[in-house]
């Protein structure tokens, strides 16, 4: 697939008229495209294989009118197969170099239509915007030119001068009462009270009390907390983000994640799965554009480069396969104990229940995390709370009735299912 390549015939199709037939010579002036309908039919029918400034499945097409002639350019895209055909040597050399790529026809174009893709294409690259750091407002402290900083330590070295003065001060007038023969009033020596505690027999006893009961209390909650790993946020070998993928592209959950339908795992997700889009989406969109994916914390560059250790993971050149695997050493976030059973199918095709409900909002994560706990309590808790839903299963309403008339409910939830059985979670 070389040069613009194939999709859709259907789109933008156009009747044209011939110039011999009809006698009316179509003049077309060159570079007077419009490059905002090239875009669209860039879009449509070229961005599956090429790009403007990089190479991909076919070469990058911009600069493609210097390289060509236009009138050349109307008759490779329109008919390439005719082209080679007839022994052109430029459609021949192309042919060959690309490894025997075929691109598909698009007699559909006029001249006018191909006008507006070189347009759109022969835009020159934007340069990234730098960031200064600049806020305009003078100082990130306030906007009042003056540091923090600097104000806490005036303050706080007048502060100490004061407490030098006031020392001072009291050690003039002590000695000046000494010269004067005034008496200073001498403080008596009363019982430390440390001491006076120690001889109390009943504060003694309470406070060991209070202190084994306290002790027992932080060290109970401690050992509660071993294993349990909410919050849990490892850095990838290759960074995914669930903000890009779940959020603004919408992808299903369970389209990488696909054994969570039909197995006890959800399955790490091979990445052959992520080849599927990767091989024409090389890059991500800079800031300008309005499908643009980058923050202020990850640049295009960052996003760009992530997408290159994929392509190295994968063997992927840009054009074809080279073989040359590397395998991802992935680090596992969500981890039951081995004597916990937890079956992903059963919540998620029987029971129905969100990818959501345990992993949370996993479509504003940039980096994904353990959202819950996934302690027995919480698994009891939803179990307790938890409706079990009967549509369209005749087992569950037989027995929801019959469950329904022994507790005297009228939803049944899980628990009354039986999910608080320890042999349903620990075998």
């Amino acid at each position: 697939m070389v040069f613009f390549v194939s999709l859709s015939t259907n789109s933008f199709a156009q009747a044209q008229a011939d110039p011999v037939q009809t006698g009316e010579e179509q003049v077309q002036d060159e570079g007077a495209g419009d490059p905002a309908k090239g875009k669209e039919l860039f879009n449509s029918l070229c961005a599956a294989c090429h790009k403007r400034y990089k190479n991909a499945t076919g070469p990058a097409l911009n600069g493609v009118t210097d390289r060509h002639e236009r009138g050349w350019i109307y008759e490779w895209v329109k008919n390439n197969a005719d082209l080679r055909a007839s022994g052109d040597a430029e459609a021949i050399a192309i042919f060959e170099e690309w490894g025997g790529s075929v691109m598909n026809n698009f007699p559909q174009l006029s001249n006018n239509d191909i006008d507006n893709i070189l347009a759109y294409v022969e835009e020159p690259k934007a340069e990234a915007p730098v960031n200064t750091g600049s806020t305009g407002g003078g100082s990130s402290e306030g906007g009042n030119g003056v540091s923090n900083n600097l104000v806490l330590g005036i303050l706080a070295f007048v502060l100490l001068m004061l407490i030098s003065v006031l020392f001072l001060v009291n050690k003039t007038l002590r000695r000046f009462a000494t010269e004067q023969g005034v008496a200073l009033p001498v403080k008596e020596k009363r019982t430390p009270i440390w001491k006076s505690f120690i001889e109390n027999q009943f504060l003694v006893l309470v406070t060991a009390v209070f202190l084994l009961l306290a002790s027992g209390y932080f060290v109970y909650g401690y050992f509660m907390q071993v294993g349990v790993d909410q919050g849990y946020e490892p850095i990838q070998p290759i960074h995914y983000s669930h903000r890009i993928h779940a959020g603004l592209n919408e992808i299903e959950c369970k389209y990488c994640h696909s054994s969570a339908r039909v197995s006890k795992h959800s399955g790490i997700p091979s990445l052959n799965v992520c080849m599927n889009c990767h091989k024409s989406i090389s890059e991500v969109a800079d800031a300008s554009s309005e499908f643009t994916s980058v923050t202020d914390e990850y640049s295009k560059e960052f996003y760009d480069n992530e997408i290159q250790k994929l392509y190295d993971a994968v063997g992927w050149d840009g054009q074809k396969y080279t073989g040359e695997t590397k395998p991802v050493k992935w680090v596992r976030i969500h981890n039951l104990p081995d004597f916990a059973y937890f079956n992903h199918s059963q919540h998620v095709s029987v029971a129905g229940i969100e990818c959501q409900k345990c992993h949370g909002p996993v479509e504003e994560m940039e980096i994904m995390s353990q959202h819950s706990p996934l302690t027995m309590g919480w698994c009891i808790n939803c179990h307790r709370e938890t409706n079990v839903k009967m549509e369209g299963n005749a087992y569950y309403e037989k027995i929801h009735e019959e469950l329904a008339k022994k507790y005297g409910v009228e939803q049944v939830t899980a628990a009354e299912m039986g999910g608080l059985e320890c042999g349903k979670c620990h075998y």
